[in-house]
């Protein structure tokens, strides 16, 4: 399959294949002043660095200006040096205190003042930032890049794999799978409709290697007799979501992912990854997670 050609399936998707949602919100602000702690957790590691540096060079910009007021306020600051100005800024915010440079009047100490709590608050809530963003329970959790469609006890079963790729147990695991599936109604309306697909096994106590999930395609399914041209036609897609608690933080976690009709190999099984080591250890190989071989090469009656 070409980038094109992926790309263009991509936008269709509600779920990209990390996790987020690919939906375009019209109409309400990406950034909330109402909800700034939120927001500023929401953003990646590279832009909240880029807005605490600018803030942070704003604000000793701004205090600079101030200081050159004062006049002769600061000792040692040369008059009317910018640069002597903002650095003098910016050991006070840091609470540096080298000596060279000290305010010597009352308007240049309460400029101090001010700037030294700011500075404190400041600290304070980029440290709160920080570790709150450290300390977000984060599912490692990697599904196959495909999903396979083969009989299981005489059952076409829609099957797709699940890893944890931590050394720590995921306990009271439990995995949703949704169809989502564009419909007509007799009022002539086109809706998007969520369908729950029911599972063999939608829940593990301890989680710590590999899961293959298993829908059963039969006559309740709402795949059922649903061919690869249909889904394609009415975009469907399936989606996953799994939740859980981390043994190591004691938090709840959870992980997103979705297949597409292009995704979905029918008549394929997938590889084994099980094996046991010379000394009875069981083994996995992660290496052919996301294999999968067709039922015909192997001899099997699809």
């Amino acid at each position: 399959m070409s980038e094109t050609h992926r790309r263009k399936i991509s936008v269709r998707r509600l779920v990209n294949p990390d996790g987020d949602f690919n939906v375009v919100r019209k109409g309400v602000s990406k950034f909330d002043w109402d909800d700034l702690y939120h927001a500023s957790l929401t953003l990646s590691w590279v832009k909240l660095f880029a807005v605490v540096g600018a803030g942070y060079i704003i604000t000793n910009i701004f205090f600079a200006f101030l200081y050159l007021t004062a006049g002769n306020g600061i000792e040692n600051m040369r008059e009317g040096d910018f640069f002597d100005a903002f650095f003098f800024s910016v050991q006070t915010m840091a609470t540096i205190g080298y000596g060279a440079m000290y305010p010597k009047t009352l308007f240049a100490n309460l400029l101090v003042a001010i700037e030294a709590l700011l500075g404190l608050l400041a600290v304070s809530v980029g440290s709160g930032l920080v570790f709150a963003r450290f300390s977000l329970p984060k599912a490692r959790v990697m599904f196959s890049r495909i999903a396979v469609v083969k009989p299981h006890n005489d059952v076409p079963t829609l099957m797709f794999r699940v890893a944890n790729e931590r050394q720590s147990w995921i306990l009271e695991a439990q995995v949703n799978v949704s169809l989502v599936t564009n419909e007509i109604t007799e009022e002539g309306e086109a809706m998007r409709r969520f369908y729950k697909l029911p599972l063999f096994r939608n829940q593990s106590s301890l989680f710590a290697l590999t899961w293959t999930v298993m829908h059963p395609i039969n006559n309740s399914s709402p795949l059922y007799g649903i061919t690869l041209e249909e889904m394609q036609e009415k975009e469907m897609e399936i989606l996953i979501t799994l939740t859980g608690i981390d043994q190591t933080v004691s938090d709840n976690i959870h992980a997103h992912h979705s297949y597409i009709p292009t995704e979905i190999l029918w008549n394929h099984k997938f590889v084994d990854i099980l094996s046991k080591t010379r000394n009875g250890k069981r083994s996995v190989d992660y290496n052919c997670f996301h294999d999968a071989i067709a039922l015909e090469e192997l001899g099997v009656r699809s």
